[in-house]
């Protein structure tokens, strides 16, 4: 019955969310938007944790939360070599050059 503790976490999880999610929609470079994809899935795992805590299932939330960072890590891995292959193609990191891409 940590009570402080648990909504010290929920506080943060909203804001790790409320920041991840103004620096992709905010911002036209790729880094920065792999940056606040990283900071959402930070987010979302402080809240699985979080969760697990108040209820009590350690268990299952820290095998979600081990899911939830395993899955994170293969998609910024693949992001991150889009944007590398992006900007050698192209010398810039800006998202307009996405859309101008054909085929």
């Amino acid at each position: 019955m940590q009570y402080p503790l648990v909504w010290t976490a929920g506080i943060f999880t909203v804001l790790l969310l409320f920041i991840g999610f103004y620096c992709i929609l905010a911002t036209r470079n790729l880094i920065r938007i792999l940056i606040g994809i990283e900071v959402l899935s930070k987010g979302i795992t402080l809240g699985i944790v979080a969760v697990g805590y108040a209820t009590g299932n350690m268990a299952l939330t820290q095998s979600l939360a081990i899911t939830v960072i395993i899955i994170e890590v293969f998609v910024v891995a693949v992001a991150a070599g889009i944007v590398i292959s992006l900007y050698k193609h192209h010398e810039s990191l800006s998202v307009k050059n996405i859309e101008k891409l054909k085929g």
